[in-house]
């Protein structure tokens, strides 16, 4: 048996633990949603919120208080304003439903 087989099996059983204890739809935002929508200056759909939303809400997804399953659900399959469609092909339904459950959360938690 090779030395570093047991430390290779300690990180892949960490790694699974560390995913398992967060939402599968955080890794979906992070993969389709983030590079527009997290937080900061660099993000041009956080951006484009925040002018059309004011002061009145965020302009960062994962901070929105108001974003429900349907809201999600239509702007990724539908796109919005500048954002694009997604196809079925790039975010399935298991990873949507997902995301809407998500996002539909994420900014109330406390």
């Amino acid at each position: 048996m090779n030395g570093g087989t047991p430390m290779a099996l300690a990180l892949i059983a960490c790694a699974t633990v560390a995913s398992a204890a967060e939402p599968a739809g955080k890794a979906v935002f992070q993969r389709w949603c983030a590079p527009c929508h997290a937080p900061g200056p660099n993000h041009p759909g956080t951006a484009a919120l925040e002018v059309l939303y004011g002061n009145s809400r965020p302009g960062a997804l994962e901070q929105r208080t108001d974003l429900n399953d349907a809201t999600v659900r239509l702007a990724v399959r539908h796109g919005a304003f500048s954002m694009p469609f997604f196809r079925k092909t790039e975010v399935s339904d298991a990873d949507l439903d997902a995301l809407a459950k998500y996002l539909a959360n994420a900014g109330k938690s406390p």
